[in-house]
């Protein structure tokens, strides 16, 4: 890969919050990238927080949210290419009498191991989407994603766009 960093580490914070409960939505978050110099966004770490699902006896409730480099018409999953991040709290009380067990399913942080970047971003913003399920109030997810400004030669460049438009 052809980039070189131009800036240091930037942290980038975000909400979103449904317009009614369970209600699918999503964010568009705007990077100001420098397109007509080929500068992308390297993505060193992603930390999602999804409101809990509410506890009502005998419902399967859920909140679910994910991170993409590209619009999604529903809440995406890690099998997407351009999905960045996922994160998912449920609580599963169908067939109980009381307020069921609660789960939860996190892949909103940086992957053990030895990674120089989780994702890159070419295009100019990424999107945060939210949907919970079966809750009686809505819910919201709040986020940071932390990487660094670079510099891309041009076939890099061209690449990672298309590679990000085609894969929507």
């Amino acid at each position: 890969m052809g980039f070189k960093k131009t800036s240091d580490t930037i942290a980038i914070s975000f909400q979103v919050v449904e317009t009614a409960p369970n209600t699918f939505v999503q964010e568009e978050i705007a990077l100001q990238l420098d397109v007509l110099n080929n500068e992308i966004f390297v993505v060193l770490g992603v930390d999602l927080d999804v409101a809990n699902p509410d506890a009502i006896a005998g419902v399967d409730t859920a909140t679910r949210g994910s991170l993409t480099a590209t619009t999604s018409t529903g809440v995406s999953n890690l099998s997407n290419s351009n999905c960045i991040a996922t994160a998912r709290d449920a609580i599963r009380a169908a067939g109980f009498v009381d307020g069921g067990v609660a789960f939860a399913r996190a892949a909103e942080t940086t992957p053990l191991g030895n990674v120089d970047y989780i994702a890159l971003i070419a295009t100019n913003n990424f999107f945060v989407q939210l949907l919970g399920s079966a809750n009686l109030a809505a819910k919201s997810l709040e986020g940071r994603m932390w990487g660094y400004r670079a510099k891309a030669d041009a076939s890099t460049y061209a690449a990672l766009v298309q590679s990000e438009v085609l894969s929507a």
